[in-house]
């Protein structure tokens, strides 16, 4: 039996070979766990050739004793080379073919050669295995820009800026996909909304037709609802399933004491996600600013970063820019009538139906022992966002550990209820001083 760790460093030297020597192969074809290692900061790349050491092996697997990992039914494997001196290590010359032969004949070969495009790409196209497809290898492998390195590359360069770069970082959160703790699959979305990330993803994967027919004002959403309804989570899950970093910007975050300096925040802000090209630029409180400029005590300076704002909008686009812009408010009342325009597609989050909130809490329970009635939950709480039901649930948690119990029962969350009313009551609740 081949151990796990003499399978990794192969797979590491098949992987470096075929890399160095197919010139179709691209960064995005080795798979992120290797990547990780091999990626260069400067140029946001894995460079060619691929050079191997045991220094590499170790930062990459943990691995300590490369030359024994190396060596198979106690022998040292026939087709690779460890310089001692050096500590380089590569496959021996002409052993290509045979390394893969041998590699493929392991019991945990094919779940590996499925997963990494590059093995892909030598066993389907190369030696010709019907059965395995490159294309669909390189489906599932997440691009370098939505990699944590891509990230760190982008801010270590701006970081190093002595001019706008360490201010534009102040005014934004960026996190890459694989950072992002939501998922498309545990939110409960209406058919609009569905219907509406069927097109943001059209519209990610086909910027070059959009580009050839000349239509370029696209890829700009507003998101309204009220708090609590799943506008952040949706732009942070849209993230991860578009495999593309995510640039948030609370607009209360870039408000300058001295209003003209907001105007500049503005621009900096829209400059710092262009940066990330492509990514989703959040834009969260848009209301914060975005507000009407017919109030009759508007200061000139407000104005003025509506204005910008705007034009920012404008200049912006998912098409040259790779930006798709995503904003989300709580008071449609406020926003300025040109910011309407802005916008190609306006998306309802309105508070969950009754069968959307027994999802929603059958979701949230999916991992917790006991047996639930959620839909008897979901009865007596009309009118409970999603961020409520997650608070009514965590309360029901809390209650039962206090018990010292991990399961649940349906009093847990009935009282978990009624504690949240109360709760809410006490927010409306008006108190005098004496």
């Amino acid at each position: 039996m081949v151990s796990s760790e003499t399978l990794d460093v192969i797979e590491l030297l098949l992987t470096a070979e075929i890399y160095n020597d197919q010139n179709e192969l691209i960064v995005n074809d080795i798979p992120s766990k290797i990547r990780r290692t091999l990626w260069d900061a400067k140029t946001r790349n894995v460079a060619k050739p691929i050079k191997l050491n045991k220094t590499v092996v170790k930062n990459m697997f943990g691995i300590e004793d490369v030359e024994n990992a190396l060596k198979v039914n106690g022998k040292p494997f026939a087709y690779a080379v460890l310089d001692t001196y050096s500590g380089n290590l590569r496959l021996t010359e002409g052993s290509l073919e045979s390394a893969a032969d041998w590699f493929k004949r392991q019991d945990e070969s094919r779940d590996r050669i499925l997963e990494n495009p590059v093995l892909a790409y030598y066993y389907g196209n190369i030696a010709e295995e019907s059965d395995i497809s490159y294309e669909e290898a390189a489906s599932k492998n997440p691009p370098k820009e939505a990699s944590k390195e891509w990230i760190e590359s982008i801010i270590e360069e701006l970081s190093e800026d002595k001019g706008n770069g360490r201010e534009w970082l102040k005014l934004a959160y960026i996190k890459a996909p694989e950072e992002v703790r939501e998922s498309m699959d545990e939110l409960i979305l209406t058919e609009r909304q569905k219907n509406e990330l069927q097109k943001i993803e059209l519209a990610i994967n086909n910027k070059e037709h959009f580009k050839n027919i000349g239509l370029y004002d696209i890829g700009k959403v507003l998101f309204v609802g009220p708090p609590g309804t799943g506008k952040t989570s949706f732009a942070r899950a849209l993230s991860k399933k578009l495999s593309i970093p995510i640039v948030e910007v609370h607009l209360s975050m870039i408000t300058d004491q001295y209003l003209g300096e907001t105007s500049k925040n503005i621009d900096r802000v829209f400059a710092l996600a262009k940066k990330f090209d492509p990514c989703i630029m959040f834009i969260d409180e848009f209301d914060f600013i975005a507000t009407s400029r017919t109030a009759n005590d508007e200061h000139g300076a407000i104005k003025q970063a509506v204005n910008t704002l705007l034009k920012a909008i404008d200049n912006t686009s998912l098409v040259e820019d790779g930006v798709l812009l995503i904003a989300a408010t709580n008071h449609t009342k406020k926003l300025d009538e040109a910011v309407w325009r802005r916008f190609d597609e306006i998306v309802d989050f309105e508070r969950p139906t009754l069968e959307m909130r027994k999802d929603i809490l059958d979701t949230i329970l999916r991992r917790i022992e006991g047996n639930i009635d959620t839909e008897a939950i979901a009865k007596k709480t009309e009118d409970y966002t999603g961020s409520d039901l997650r608070m009514v649930v965590r309360e029901a948690v809390l209650s039962a550990l206090l018990d010292k119990r991990y399961n649940l029962v349906q009093e847990d969350l009935e009282k978990a209820v009624r504690s949240f009313d109360r709760r809410s009551g006490l927010k409306m609740t008006a108190f005098i001083e004496e």
